[in-house]
């Protein structure tokens, strides 16, 4: 595995955010400024670009680090039910309110309450959650009790709220309370420089899990990883990456990526990738005059081990042209049962 997770990681106090793009850092540094203040932010951005993370860290680096923090993702749970999950219950208060119920709201008393896809909260629920915004204060269903609680807001989505509000689907007055600073992440496409960052961490991460060691990524298929447009962002890479650990054989990472993700029209994924593996190492082998061992031979400027390396060119038929005129190495020769696939 070539460098290291922390040549890329630009950690300044935020947790998991692996990167030092300038797209990134912009974001970073609006994240300190706006984490002390307690004001609500709206962090806004596609599927998978972090929105999490940016809630998290925002929390960590406040006061209320140390109190809890409460997520609730207002798109998984059923209309009926999200003003209960909210602002909770009394017992009785509707059909099949058998006991008490805390919200959400007072689980983050004093701490943070991250609600994930804001966008999708019914029109009817949103004059509470402006009320909530602005007063602190709410009721339980089925209950006059008015609670106050202190509670920071960060709300997030993927949605044009902008839009939603000339369609009459969201309200003016809520989006200007939550829209207090805004923070949009930048795709995946517009920070290519942390990619390789992130394949480091994510390969680092899934080879300690599933007992794997990953020593090797090849030129082509980083290039691949970093070429790729990313419509799902930071969340599709992850994913991506586990399964290329799963795939992975002797220690060398597969591209994951379809033939047709990167303008490539093949039988199939493994076919290209053992073309071009073996090709990297040809052309490997002949830059330094076929040898293999040594500070400045082939393994070392693969960043593979003398037998993985010996071990990958039997896999892949290759074998040295002249035997004789070469020095320092056993002779390999090409397995007739080797495998056709990486």
């Amino acid at each position: 595995m070539s460098g290291k997770v922390d040549q890329f990681s630009y950690e300044r106090r935020f947790e998991q955010i692996i990167g030092n793009s300038p797209a990134l850092e912009t974001v970073l540094e609006q994240v300190e400024r706006v984490a002390p203040t307690g004001s609500t932010v709206l962090i806004q951005g596609e599927t998978g670009t972090g929105k999490e993370l940016i809630a998290h860290a925002i929390h960590n680096i406040s006061s209320r680090c140390g109190r809890a923090f409460v997520r609730l993702n207002c798109a998984a749970i059923p209309l009926d039910l999200l003003e209960s999950e909210l602002f909770g219950h009394e017992k009785g208060a509707f059909t099949g309110a058998i006991g008490q119920k805390i919200g959400r709201f007072e689980l983050a008393d004093k701490g943070t309450l991250f609600l994930d896809e804001v966008g999708d909260i019914p029109p009817a629920l949103q004059p509470k959650l402006l009320r909530v915004l602005q007063e602190q204060e709410f009721e339980r269903l089925g209950s006059a009790h008015t609670h106050k609680v202190d509670v920071r807001v960060v709300a997030a989505t993927h949605r044009d709220l902008t839009d939603m509000v000339k369609r009459g689907e969201f309200r003016s007055d809520l989006y200007y309370r939550l829209n207090v600073f805004p923070l949009l992440l930048p795709p995946l496409r517009d920070r290519r420089e942390d990619i390789e960052g992130l394949v480091t961490h994510f390969v680092d991460l899934f080879g300690r899990k599933m007992g794997k060691q990953i020593e090797y990524v090849p030129e082509t298929t980083m290039s691949a990883l970093t070429s790729y447009n990313w419509p799902g962002n930071v969340r599709e890479l992850q994913n991506l990456m586990e399964r290329a650990v799963i795939l992975a054989n002797d220690g060398v990472l597969p591209n994951p990526l379809p033939a047709e993700a990167h303008g490539r029209v093949a039988p199939g994924v493994a076919t290209t990738l053992k073309d071009s593996e073996r090709a990297l190492i040809l052309q490997t082998l002949e830059r330094v005059g076929w040898v293999i061992g040594g500070p400045k031979g082939a393994a070392a400027k693969l960043g593979l081990k003398r037998t993985t390396l010996i071990h990958r060119m039997q896999k892949l038929g290759i074998s040295r042209p002249h035997l004789h005129s070469l020095e320092g190495i056993q002779p390999v020769q090409p397995q007739a049962d080797s495998p056709t696939e990486i």
